[in-house]
């Protein structure tokens, strides 16, 4: 337990103090979000806010990472530093949150040297977290994780030789749709935070619990879950409406991909979808919108992704992002209600 403290605690402060640095930085660079022409109306104010505060909560989240295996120790009457191992488990799923996040920062960067929104080209995104995900699949499989796909367990469909391709869809579709929340103030980074606080639950559960379940170094991934935890709350500081900083993709992409490892690790692939269903949901709607409107010529919503539907329609901004916040944590009791109920079951306590 005391790891998962240390951990979130190093996270939270890292992030909260070393925040404010970061948007300084970036003002005296003007490296500052460009607003897209359709939401500028609406959004234009936040033209120029210092973005890629993703850099400081990720770092930050490695940071704790690193220190809650820091021990003291008094060998002799003395006091030493001693380092406790890493293991499989929580490297891979550092790897994954830095690999994406430099992806998501490769974009934010061309989109500042360029001055505009558009940054990768498509091509270029997409193989850059193809090689992530090639190499997470690869580690993950010399690990020992389970290549079925999971709910709460594993399910018994062994996908074998297409695992990668798994792992490729669970890290860019996780990316991508922690990517469309980045669009309010305080709306990915709440949610995000809910849901990576959950998977603290679930990995420190399996650790507790070990001749139940088949996830990679539990403890490790509760470890890193805590440390993401308490750095973004300390990026929510500075990110709550009105944001002094926006996290850009560097903190979308590497979200998202924390949370497809996690997934992966512990074995709840098909859990995260209902744990984290607000990033379902704007992924959904930004789907349906566009094959509504080749297909017939029409839209469903007011605009795409669905939060701005309601902005559209006159819920305030802060409306928005706190109602999303609660349905956030629908999503979560109900994802680990089913985790526990199953864990009831095979014990035949339920």
């Amino acid at each position: 337990m005391i790891p998962l403290l240390t951990a979130a605690a190093v996270g939270l402060l890292v992030s909260i103090f070393g925040t404010p640095y970061a948007i300084r930085f970036f003002r005296r660079r003007e490296i500052g979000q460009f607003i897209q022409e359709e939401i500028a109306g609406m959004h234009g104010h936040k033209q120029g806010t210092p973005t890629m505060g993703g850099v400081v909560f990720v770092l930050a989240a490695i940071i704790g990472y690193l220190v809650s295996h820091v021990r003291l120790v008094s060998p002799a009457g003395g006091i030493g530093l001693e380092l406790d191992p890493f293991t499989d488990g929580g490297l891979l799923a550092v790897f994954a949150l830095a690999g994406m996040g430099v992806v998501g920062f490769l974009d934010d960067w061309i989109k500042f040297s360029n001055k505009r929104s558009l940054g990768l080209s498509k091509s270029a995104k997409f193989g850059g977290q193809l090689a992530i995900a090639a190499l997470f699949a690869w580690g993950a499989t010399e690990a020992g994780v389970v290549t079925e796909i999971s709910f709460v367990r594993p399910l018994g469909i062994d996908l074998g030789a297409f695992f990668v391709i798994w792992v490729l869809l669970m890290l860019t579709g996780w990316a991508n749709g922690v990517n469309l929340a980045d669009g309010m103030d305080g709306l990915a980074g709440g949610s995000s935070a809910l849901v990576v606080a959950s998977y603290t639950v679930i990995a420190f559960w399996q650790f507790r619990n070990p001749e139940v379940y088949e996830s990679v170094d539990p403890l490790e991934l509760a470890i890193i879950s805590a440390a993401m935890f308490g750095a973004i709350l300390g990026f929510l500081w500075w990110n709550a409406p009105p944001a002094k900083i926006i996290m850009g993709d560097v903190g979308s992409q590497g979200i998202g991909g924390l949370l497809a490892a996690l997934a992966l690790l512990t074995n709840t692939s098909l859990l995260l979808v209902v744990l984290g269903a607000i990033f379902v949901a704007e992924t959904a709607s930004v789907i349906l919108q566009v094959a509504s409107f080749k297909l017939f010529g029409k839209r469903i919503f007011r605009m795409s992704p669905i939060h701005y539907h309601f902005d559209l329609g006159g819920w305030p901004e802060t409306t928005v992002v706190i109602r999303f916040w609660i349905l956030t944590g629908f999503g979560v009791a109900l994802g680990l209600g089913f985790f526990y109920g199953d864990f009831l079951r095979l014990e035949d306590l339920l």
